[in-house]
């Protein structure tokens, strides 16, 4: 007798410390949670696919999340503020950042300099630049035949000649009279 006496005060316990935690991670709640108020704990419930990341099974199928998850398993992890820039969060507060963005929560361009050109941002400061262009914000054009007499690559395989030169790489002189 005394056995089942303190099997069921401590299951009341055990309600009773699931309930408070409710009420207190609910009640100063950022983020959604996988249960609406009130609070119901059903101990012999059981969920099909089980709640995930140490979710709590309250009511058959219906998982009570645990902070910084959500969705009908708990299967989600939720960034709080959300992640930025089409980041993904990995886990609460950790988010995968797309290319050029970092920070925790991808808010940060990580090629403060900027990619020109067509270039993206691979890596913090490191632009990856498509061809006939080159330098740390992809600026500087490639000729392959070099601009002469002054002339300047203003873009690929493209000369910029001074006066009075012309042609593809400035080699030509133009007769003034």
């Amino acid at each position: 007798m005394k056995m089942a006496v303190l099997c069921c005060t401590s299951m009341q316990l055990l309600l009773v410390a699931l309930a408070t935690l409710a009420g207190i991670c609910l009640g100063g709640s950022d983020g959604p949670r996988g249960v609406a108020l009130p609070f119901v704990f059903d101990p012999k419930a059981t969920c099909d696919p089980p709640c995930k990341h140490a979710g709590i099974c309250i009511r058959n199928n219906s998982c009570f999340c645990s902070r910084g998850y959500e969705g009908e398993t708990c299967q989600y992890a939720n960034c709080y503020p959300k992640c930025k820039n089409g980041g993904e969060c990995l886990r609460p507060g950790k988010c995968r950042c797309p290319s050029g963005f970092g920070g925790k929560y991808c808010h940060k361009a990580i090629c403060p300099q900027g990619c020109r050109n067509g270039g993206s941002c691979v890596a913090p400061g490191i632009c990856s630049c498509p061809e006939g262009w080159i330098g740390g914000a992809c600026h500087t054009a490639v000729c392959k035949k070099p601009c002469v007499n002054g002339g300047k690559c203003v873009s690929p395989n493209t000369c910029r000649c001074r006066a009075p030169f012309s042609g593809p790489q400035c080699e030509e002189r133009k007769k003034l009279f």
